[in-house]
């Protein structure tokens, strides 16, 4: 069962509780998104993650369908200038430019996408090879078996597996892209 958090309840996804139990540097970190890279960003919602983001990156993409989530996210990320761009869009139709990202993050979204094997055909096409990508998933939500699903369909189709891991609370699992 998918659950998609509506705009009107984008307070949960962004407030202090979450902030104390989210080490959000751990998690670019650990995503190998490094200062001076071109993030894409799908499911960006209110900007949870989009604002250290943009502290750390040269650019942000970032993709979120909600135009309520959209209206909440211009006004977290406005000083940062043109180093955000917001793409309200489903990742499978948004025709992002080819070879434009260094890295994509999903947190917590990929699970909500409808078309994946289109949304993943999209992702590689905006990652560079050698790329990052970058899922994590609440355990809750996405069972260890569908997480591999989802990391096989994105290795059938030019990526190599890095890391993986499965928590309480997230499943994670980082691939490179190596098919150009």
């Amino acid at each position: 069962m998918c659950i998609v958090c509506p705009s009107w309840l984008s307070f949960i996804l962004y407030n202090p509780i979450r902030k104390a139990f989210t080490d959000r540097n751990k998690v670019l970190k650990e995503s190998g998104i490094a200062h001076g890279s071109v993030v894409l960003e799908v499911g960006a919602g209110n900007g949870f993650f989009t604002e250290v983001l943009a502290k750390r990156a040269r650019k942000v993409y970032a993709v979120e369908l909600q135009g309520g989530m959209v209206k909440k996210l211009k006004k977290r990320v406005a000083h940062f200038g043109d180093r955000v761009t917001i793409l309200q869009c489903d990742i499978a139709a948004c025709g992002i430019e080819d070879n434009s990202a260094d890295a994509c993050l999903m947190y917590y979204s990929f699970h909500e996408v409808k078309n994946k094997a289109v949304a993943a055909g999209s992702i590689s096409g905006a990652l560079k090879k050698g790329g990052l990508l970058s899922i994590y998933e609440p355990s809750i939500e996405v069972n260890k078996k569908e997480m591999r699903k989802t990391a096989e369909m994105f290795e059938n189709i030019g990526f190599r597996k890095e890391a993986e891991r499965h928590g309480l609370f997230t499943r994670f699992v980082r691939l490179r892209k190596i098919a150009a």
